[in-house]
């Protein structure tokens, strides 16, 4: 199987002086996930948790929602020429009677590690998909309910506990990393890879394994911004609250605001933007507006 990092020759350069060194790098390659035998899509991703990834794709894309609708993921044998086994390409197969999505060349799909399914989905198509409505918990939220409540000062600390947890980061500083957190700021799970949105679909999948879906009672933390895509998968895996230490699209504070998201960005130190669902963060003053 293909490792998480690799080494290579550099020049490296510090102040006029040269010198040459080996490097750790992130790994990257090819993963096509095929369905019931069919491909369906090819994704750049970091080696590692490739049936989570599967998984936690299938997830965002609708197909899956409990861990009994899925009956197995595999490698597949053979997928070189010479007979070889790549570790690049995974065979998901569904239990018997669970609906097998429409899988035609203009269904197949090429995503890159770098903004995932560019593009590819609507707003209308996750709100008629999503199995578990978060608005309602909203409301929940606003009033005396038992919702998912979060203190700003807790969402504070996790850019810090995030980083503080990736493993493979520290030696190559080339890896997105996605973190599932309780509401009072518990890291339950952490994945990293070279594709911001394949680390989340690998803690998706790995909820979705362990029959955790769906993650009501959890915050997403992403490093880097956050994309429609990313915003897509949370509502998908009934994740209520999406935080994220960068900017997010216009296209994802459209979805937040339609679904009932609550979405952070620019989550540094004590500084952040809420664009969606506030009623779930414990303000202490009121909110005013323009």
């Amino acid at each position: 199987m293909g490792r998480v990092t690799e080494r290579r020759r550099v020049i490296r350069i510090r102040d006029g002086a040269v010198s040459t060194r080996p490097d750790t790098l992130v790994a990257e390659e090819p993963l096509e996930i095929r369905l019931n035998g069919k491909p369906l899509a090819i994704t750049m991703r970091t080696p590692g948790d490739d049936f989570a990834l599967a998984a936690g794709f299938l997830v965002s894309e609708g197909v899956l929602g409990r861990a009994d609708e899925l009956a197995n993921i595999v490698y597949c044998a053979g997928a070189t020429q010479d007979g070889s086994n790549t570790y690049n390409v995974v065979d998901v197969t569904l239990a018997p009677g669970v609906p097998v999505p429409d899988i035609t060349l203009e269904r197949n799909v090429y995503t890159t590690s770098s903004c995932g399914l560019c593009g590819k989905a609507s707003l209308d198509a996750v709100r008629t998909t999503a199995r578990w409505p978060l608005a309602d918990d909203l409301e929940d939220a606003g009033g005396s309910g038992s919702a998912v409540r979060i203190e700003p000062e807790t969402l504070s600390v996790l850019p810090d506990r995030l980083r503080a947890a990736q493993r493979v980061f520290d030696r190559t500083g080339g890896l997105h990393a996605a973190a599932l957190f309780s509401p009072d700021g518990e890291l339950l799970d952490l994945r990293e890879d070279v594709g911001r949105h394949n680390a989340v679909d690998k803690l998706v999948g790995r909820a979705l394994q362990e029959g955790l879906l769906p993650l009501s009672g959890a915050v997403l933390m992403v490093s880097g911004r956050a994309s429609f895509e990313l915003a897509q998968k949370a509502v998908m895996a009934g994740i209520p609250v999406l935080a994220a230490v960068s900017a997010p699209s216009s296209l994802a504070v459209d979805l937040a605001a339609e679904t009932g998201l609550t979405l952070v960005g620019f989550l540094r130190g004590t500084s952040m933007n809420v664009y969606a669902g506030e009623q779930r963060l414990a303000l202490r003053t009121a909110v005013g507006g323009a």
